[in-house]
C-alpha cells in the first residue's frame, strides 16, 4: 500500500485539486481514500493506476456536491484556491507538466462534474478514451462528445494547458509603470475587455464584482497602491505559472495573470486568507 500511495499520490492530488479548485480539500480526499483502502490487496487488481483514479473522482463528486451551495451563498466572485509550485510543499504532491491553467481551472466551474472529469482527464492527463470511459463509466464515444461540449463551454482547449512561460519580464515592467503612476503605458498594456476578479470570501476586504474595462482596471490597481504603503512584491511560481505574491498592510494577496499578445487579458486577485495557507511561509 506504501509504495502505490507514494507511487500515485501526485496523479490522483493533480486529478482532485483540478476538479475540485481545492488543494487542501484534495489532499485530505487522497488521505481519506488511503485510509479506507488500508488492508485491501491493490496489487492484485488488473489496474490498479484506473481503479484508483475511480476511487478518487467518486470522491470528488461527493465534494462538489456539498461544494456547490457553498459557493452559491460565498460572499463575492469564487476563485480556485492557488498553489505555489516551485516549492516541495505542496509542488511535490502535484504532476505540475499536466495542471491546468489556474485561468482554466476558473472557467471549469461552467461545467457539469463529468463534464470537469473527462475535461481534466484528457486535456491535462492524457488519458485514452477506454480509460476516461471506465473512470466516469460512459462509453468511449460518450466521452468524446462530453469532450467537445466542454470545450465548447470553456474556449480553445489549445490554451488549457499551461506550459510554463517566463513572464516575470511582463510582471515587473508592470509593476514599474504602476509604482511610476505612468497611466498612459499601463494602459498599454491592458487589454481593451481586460477583467480583474478579486476573491475575499468576506474575510478581507476585495471587490465583490469584477472590474471590466482598461481605463477602469487601471484605476482600480493605482488606488490599491495609493491605499497600501511598504507593499512588498515576489514573483513566484504559482500554479506552475509566473504570478505575484503580494504582502501589504497585514495581508497576503497572490495574483495571477492570463496574458494575450503582450497585454494582460486577465488578472485574478486571491485574497481570502483561508486560500493561502500555504503562501504563510514564503
Amino acid at each position: 500500500m506504501k509504495q502505490l500511495y507514494e507511487e500515485y499520490k501526485p496523479l490522483l492530488c493533480t486529478i482532485a485539486y483540478q476538479l475540485t479548485g481545492s488543494m487542501a480539500d484534495a489532499e485530505d480526499l487522497v488521505q481519506d481514500l488511503f485510509v479506507k483502502l488500508t488492508g485491501l490487496d491493490l496489487k492484485r487488481l488488473y489496474d490498479p493506476k484506473n481503479y484508483l483514479c475511480k476511487m478518487i473522482v467518486n470522491r470528488c463528486y461527493d465534494y462538489l456536491g456539498s461544494a456547490q451551495k457553498r459557493r452559491e451563498q460565498y460572499t463575492g466572485p469564487w476563485l480556485p484556491e492557488p498553489v505555489p509550485t516551485d516549492v516541495a510543499d505542496p509542488g511535490a504532491m502535484l504532476l505540475k507538466k499536466d495542471m491546468l491553467s489556474y485561468g482554466m481551472l476558473v472557467l471549469l466551474e461552467r461545467l457539469t462534474p463529468v463534464e470537469r472529469t473527462v475535461f481534466v482527464l484528457r486535456e491535462a492527463l492524457s488519458f485514452d478514451y477506454a480509460s476516461i470511459g471506465k473512470i466516469v463509466e460512459k462509453s468511449e464515444g460518450n466521452c468524446r462528445k462530453i469532450l467537445s461540449k466542454a470545450r465548447r463551454k470553456v474556449g480553445n482547449p489549445g490554451k488549457a494547458i499551461r506550459r510554463r512561460q517566463n513572464q516575470r519580464v511582463w510582471i515587473e515592467q508592470f509593476l514599474e509603470e504602476l509604482r511610476r503612476g505612468n497611466v498612459e503605458k499601463i494602459l498599454s498594456l491592458l487589454a481593451e475587455d481586460v477583467i480583474v476578479t478579486s476573491d475575499g470570501g468576506g474575510k478581507v476586504t476585495a471587490a465583490l464584482r469584477p472590474v471590466i474595462s482598461a481605463e477602469k482596471v487601471a484605476r482600480f490597481l493605482l488606488g490599491l497602491l495609493r491605499k497600501y504603503q511598504g507593499v512588498q512584491y515576489r514573483v513566484i511560481g504559482i500554479n506552475a505559472e509566473d504570478g505575484l505574491l503580494i504582502r501589504a498592510g497585514g495581508q497576503m494577496t497572490v495574483a495571477l495573470f492570463q496574458l494575450e499578445g503582450g497585454k494582460m487579458k486577465k488578472l485574478y486577485l486571491v485574497r481570502n486568507p483561508e486560500k493561502l495557507t500555504w503562501f504563510k511561509n514564503l
